[in-house]
C-alpha cells in the first residue's frame, strides 16, 4: 500500500494519473486528502474534496480515499 497525499483542491487529471500508476505499481493506494494551511482560501472544503476524489477514483481498482488533518 502506498499513500498519495495532497490538498486536491481540486483533483485534476495529473493527480489521477499518479493514482492510476501507483495502483498499478503497488496494488493499493490511499489518496490522502489534507488541509494545507498555506492555502487558507481553498476552493472546496475537505469533505467536498473527499467526495470529488471518491467519484474520480471510483474506476481505479485498489484506490481509496481518506481525509487527514494535516499536510
Amino acid at each position: 500500500t502506498v499513500l498519495t497525499p495532497g490538498s486536491f483542491d481540486p483533483i485534476h487529471l495529473g493527480h489521477l494519473d499518479v493514482v492510476e500508476q501507483a495502483a498499478e505499481l503497488f496494488g493499493s493506494v490511499v489518496v490522502a486528502v489534507m488541509h494545507n494551511p498555506s492555502k487558507p482560501s481553498g476552493l472546496f472544503t475537505v469533505d467536498e474534496r473527499v467526495e470529488m476524489v471518491r467519484d474520480a477514483i471510483s474506476g481505479i481498482a485498489g484506490a481509496t480515499v481518506q481525509a487527514f488533518p494535516g499536510l
